[in-house]
């Protein structure tokens, strides 16, 4: 099976090149802008024809997009997020290969949901921030495009390789740092916020997957619980070791103060944007996870405890 994976070098595209190429029935071509992919390509600013010529020659049967952004303004997100999506679907249209699309959405596209709750994949997507509307934008697109494809959204990916700039990231730098230091204190602030951890690894097994199945439409990725993150917290303080006091900022997170939980987002023209919850999905998420095991056969294998450890290891092997 010819796969093509736009987006190899990122964050989900690294360990999803590393399950494939574990396929010895998989001829993996990797598509992408950094000098170490197979074909430099960039589907922001690349045009339609010039992909479609490249899917001719290489006639794959699955393509596959973990390619995006995740963090800048609404301009540079809807570029990289909605655009780049565009450019893969009026490229296949044309094509004569015939390629199955797989698609990485999110969690975000569906936006806050009630404490409690399990969001399934026919509930109604109201995204709360740029991030999530440029996202869902993609998958209205991929729905719409006539193709065979289906959209993964992935709700909070962990494990090795986490950005510091996400949340666990950003939880596990500052815990590095009050140990370096010797603080006997950690004081963080958003951690009532309760998100569905799922590792990347399990990501890419759905990924896969999803590339050998026929399944349609969206499908959900995630753990189908819901962390607090103090909890995911005081997980890690364990695996660090760390023997200090977890002290929690008192007052709600907002756009002046960023919590440990949320990298503030960045406006297009400088000037403030308020969201309560940036990551727009308000105090509570969590996934309805059985359609992908319907589907799929896909069931997430690798606890948080099992992430956390690899996320503080390294950041405990930064200098």
């Amino acid at each position: 099976m010819r796969v093509l994976l736009i987006g190899a070098n990122g964050y989900l595209g690294r360990f999803v090149a590393d399950r494939l190429l574990a396929d010895p029935a998989v001829q993996l071509t990797a598509l992408g802008r950094g000098d170490d992919a197979d074909v430099r390509f960039d589907l922001a600013s690349g045009s339609p024809g010039a992909l479609t010529r490249f899917l001719d020659a290489v006639h794959p049967g699955v393509v596959i997009n973990c390619a995006g952004a995740t963090r800048g303004g609404a301009r540079e997100l809807t570029r990289h997020n909605t655009v780049a999506v565009a450019t893969v679907c009026e490229a296949l249209r044309r094509s004569g290969c015939g390629a199955r699309l797989v698609q990485i959405g999110c969690g975000a596209e569906y936006g806050p949901s009630q404490p409690g709750s399990s969001t399934a994949e026919d509930a109604v997507p109201r995204p709360g921030g740029p991030y999530g509307v440029s996202k869902l934008a993609a998958t209205e697109l991929v729905l719409g495009s006539g193709l065979d494809a289906v959209v993964l959204r992935v709700f909070s990916p962990a494990g090795p390789g986490t950005p510091a700039g996400s949340p666990l990231g950003r939880l596990a730098e500052a815990m590095r740092r009050a140990m370096q230091s010797g603080d006997g204190e950690l004081k963080l602030g958003g951690l009532g916020v309760q998100r569905d951890f799922i590792d990347v690894r399990d990501v890419a097994r759905a990924v896969h997957a999803a590339s050998l199945s026929a399944a349609q439409g969206v499908i959900n990725i995630g753990s189908g619980r819901a962390v607090r993150l103090r909890d995911a917290a005081a997980v890690l303080a364990r695996v660090a070791g760390y023997g200090g006091t977890l002290h929690e900022l008192d007052g709600p997170p907002g756009p002046m103060r960023a919590p440990i939980g949320h990298p503030r987002p960045e406006p297009d023209h400088g000037g403030p944007v308020a969201y309560p919850y940036p990551d727009g999905c308000g105090s509570w998420q969590q996934a309805d996870v059985r359609t992908a095991r319907d589907r799929l056969g896909w069931r997430p294998r690798i606890n948080l405890e099992e992430s956390l450890a690899d996320i503080w290891m390294e950041a405990a092997c930064r200098i």
